[in-house]
């Protein structure tokens, strides 16, 4: 993924993935380089997912981000 996309793009982009794997109109060759780029799709969201969770454990109590 060169570009930055949100983990809302990215989900969207999975949830079509999966239909076009479901699909069955698809050749097994395809079926493996869409299931690639779905797991490292999901690589990237828990990265991003993990840095956000990060940052909330890292809000004090007036609500302000501390840098880690």
């Amino acid at each position: 993924m060169a570009e930055k996309t949100t983990i809302e793009e990215s989900l969207k982009e999975l949830d079509a993935i999966v239909a076009k794997l479901e699909s069955r109109e698809i050749s097994l060759e395809d079926s493996f380089a869409l299931y690639q780029k779905g797991m490292e799709l999901l690589k990237e969201c828990s990265k991003k997912i993990d840095t956000v969770e990060k940052k909330m454990l890292k809000m004090n109590e007036n609500g302000e981000l501390s840098e880690f």
